[in-house]
């Protein structure tokens, strides 16, 4: 019987666009053939005591100064001598209620059942802030992510769990709508300097501003200090799984639980593709941050503002005189800023690693964080969405080795995105190139010693984007991958054809990208057919409901 389930729209909707060349998958990708898609970018969902004087920007230690231990061990099996590459599938993002319940668990036991049929490895999940923390400052609620991990165990998956401190919602592929803890919001209706400010004085509430990290504005703690305890209590509940089935820990690190600034927010059409962005650094923590180190190298007139000449969110690097090919970026000021405003993003990343590790130490969990596969305007010399998202990579600047080298130096997993696009996908007037964005990483993953993660940026079940996966691990130019998270499941990935993609996308990833094909009838190495399933999980997963 054929694989399906009945449910509502998938989370992540594709965009259709003009059609433009495709490339074929390399070979020994064995994938059915079906047509690739053009797809055009959607973001998907992203939304301290301080002194003020002679404040220096991050900048991780030399790697050649200390050998920096590694001090959690990668629960799931993947060899640096083998290349193959566990794969997991992140769950909807309203895995858990509003109310604090597994959402719809006779299906989600149904999904995970045929997913561990299918070879995967396990599952990802976001553990929400503004559920678990939502009754009041420490009161925490973990009972539907306790069911849902002993739900996990019982089919003899892992379990990825993100640690999101960003808002759910607003943006192009949000189901729901998650916002920050409601007492966090008294507090930002009381203080908006405490979330993201762009230059027009738009506030965005989908994560604290790093502005005020050290500072007890959250009811006398600092974010720093309410991230940590969020963590710590996490560990308390789970003790006795973390390291067994709980297998990662994901460190949200900002909007998306990506490492970065929010600079390209979709919610009421303020930004669309392939806009440059706008730097987000007006609230008044950011704002005496860059006035302190300013007037720590002797240039106070620099410290007053942003850039007055970097544009719009919808602007075009050319169009500004900021970020076109001769502009202010290159210049001793623009040096100075983004020194200062990719040192904030780098320090930031640190603080929150620094605690994660320490608080997870010994419980045998991997640890990961999350960086954006900013992949528009790439090709150009200011690389400007990249800039405005705090990452400083231009030309003439390498802006992720200094990442890689912050994640090694806690031993954390670097998880990228854009792992399935290529470039001939891509609109020619947005200068995109995701594979040299991801050969970039690779260099600067293998350069620091540390390990590389993957996902895909867009909801995609086609042999072009899954043979990009493979191609990119089996890549000689740069890191293999740890492990990959497919992102997401929903109904269409029960499908007949995506299901079957999947299916042998994990067979793939398992054996190195040089596995064979598999037939509608052939279960050799696999638990479940690729087209058709026993009738015991055929007949639970179409009586179940899946949003």
């Amino acid at each position: 019987m054929e694989l399906t389930l009945n449910s509502s729209s998938s989370l992540i909707k594709r965009k259709d666009g003009k059609s433009s060349r495709n490339q074929e998958s390399s070979s020994n990708m064995s994938f059915a053939k079906t047509k690739p898609p053009t797809y055009q970018f959607q973001a998907k969902n992203s939304v301290k005591e301080m002194k003020f004087t002679h404040e220096k920007t991050y900048k991780p230690e030399s790697e050649t100064t200390e050998r920096w231990e590694k001090l959690h061990v990668l629960s799931y099996p993947h060899p640096k001598s083998d290349s193959s590459v566990p794969v997991f599938v992140m769950l909807p993002l309203d895995t858990v209620t509003m109310s604090g319940h597994l959402n719809k668990p006779r299906a989600m036991n149904a999904s995970l059942m045929a997913l561990k049929g299918a070879g995967v490895e396990g599952v990802m999940v976001d553990a929400w802030w503004g559920l678990v923390e939502k009754d009041g400052p420490m009161k925490y609620n973990w009972e539907g992510y306790a069911e849902l991990i002993q739900m996990v165990q019982k089919h003899g998956l892992k379990l990825q769990v993100v640690m999101s401190f960003h808002q759910c919602g607003g943006n192009v592929g949000d189901s729901c709508s998650i916002p920050l803890p409601p007492w966090v919001l008294e507090e930002i209706s009381k203080n908006p300097d405490l979330v993201y400010t762009d230059k027009s004085g738009r506030r965005n509430p989908e994560y604290i501003s790093l502005g005020c990290d050290s500072v007890p504005v959250l009811r006398g703690r600092t974010p720093i200090q309410v991230y940590s305890d969020f963590m710590r209590s996490f560990r308390e509940r789970f003790d006795n799984y973390i390291g067994g089935v709980i297998a990662e820990i994901q460190v949200g690190m900002g909007p998306c639980g990506e490492l970065r600034y929010p600079s390209y927010p979709e919610s009421n059409g303020t930004w669309r593709f392939p806009g440059i962005g706008e730097f987000q650094c007006y609230d008044k923590y950011m704002k005496s941050s860059l006035q302190a180190y300013a007037e720590s190298i002797g240039k106070t007139n620099w410290g007053t503002s942003g850039p007055h000449d970097a544009g719009e969110y919808k602007n075009l690097p050319e169009d500004t005189e900021f970020f076109r090919r001769d502009g202010t970026w290159n210049s001793e000021y623009g040096k100075f800023f983004m020194e200062w405003y990719s040192g904030k993003l780098l320090e930031h990343g640190d603080k929150l690693l620094s605690s994660a590790k320490a608080i997870f130490q010994g419980s045998g969990a991997k640890l990961s964080g999350k960086v954006a596969g900013i992949h528009w305007h790439y090709n150009t010399r200011s690389h400007a969405a990249e800039l405005t998202a705090g990452y400083y990579n231009t030309r003439n600047h390498d802006g992720y080795l200094p990442i890689a080298k912050m994640f090694n130096k806690h031993g954390v997993v670097l998880n990228f995105t854009c792992m399935e696009m290529k470039d001939g996908e891509q609109p020619e007037h947005a200068n995109c190139s995701p594979e040299g964005l991801v050969k970039q990483v690779q260099n600067a993953t293998r350069q620091a010693g540390t390990e590389l993660a993957g996902e895909n940026a867009l909801e995609r079940y086609d042999s072009s984007a899954f043979g990009q996966v493979v191609a990119t691990n089996r890549s000689d130019s740069g890191n293999g991958l740890t492990a990959f998270t497919y992102l997401r499941m929903n109904k269409r990935l029960f499908e007949g054809q995506n299901w079957q993609q999947l299916v042998e996308f994990v067979k793939n990833m398992k054996e190195g990208g040089h596995g064979r094909r598999l037939s509608e009838e052939d279960t050799t190495g696999s638990d479940l057919y690729v087209g058709f399933v026993g009738s015991k999980i055929s007949k639970t997963v179409e009586e179940a409901a899946l949003v």
